[in-house]
């Protein structure tokens, strides 16, 4: 399915709620991008100034001014690994989910697309500030790779979420997964 599908309108994800804990939510997009051997590319990441606090997530971030979510994750995808030949498909879940980093709390609703890619070199040239300092590389993961590691993966259980993709397909409307407050 192209970036032109109505993620944004009719069957869009179901609605979460406006604020959690009082604030509002961050918009976001994220990419369950898969290479033709199946394995999902993952950012690593870790606290500013602390790298022995990290942790895996996949590419995504916040929506800019009157974005789509789809717009939102190709530009996203590309600015954080330079990965820009994608076949975007469908929404496949969405997280509420609260944490902190770097001195923030940050409250955010997230959209995670399914993408396909031949293109598996990374080159991470749009990266902010912040990501600079806070994303210590990337990596292709297998199913196995996911379902063996002891390291943090977000979201929590990517490995059963993937393997059920892998094996049934895309859920034909977006899993709202647990909401995460860490």
């Amino acid at each position: 399915m192209s970036a032109e599908h109505a993620a944004d309108g009719p069957g869009a994800p179901p609605g979460p709620p406006a604020t959690l804990s009082g604030r509002p939510l961050r918009r976001v997009a994220r990419v369950v991008l898969l290479d033709p051997d199946d394995r999902i590319l993952l950012l690593h990441g870790h606290e500013p100034g602390d790298a022995g606090d990290d942790w895996w997530f996949t590419p995504g971030g916040g929506l800019e001014g009157d974005e789509s979510h789809a717009d939102a994750a190709l530009r996203e995808l590309g600015e954080e690994t330079g990965i820009t030949q994608v076949d975007l498909g469908p929404v496949l879940w969405r997280r509420i989910c609260s944490f902190p980093f770097a001195g923030e709390r940050w409250d955010q609703d997230e959209w995670y697309f399914l993408a396909r890619t031949a293109q598996t070199r990374i080159a991470a040239t749009g990266l902010t500030d912040l990501e600079r300092r806070s994303v210590a590389g990337a990596r292709w993961w297998t199913c196995r790779d996911l379902s063996r590691t002891r390291e943090t993966v977000y979201p929590t259980r990517l490995a059963g979420l993937l393997r059920r993709v892998l094996d049934e397909g895309p859920p034909s409307r977006p899993e709202l997964l647990d909401t995460e407050i860490v």
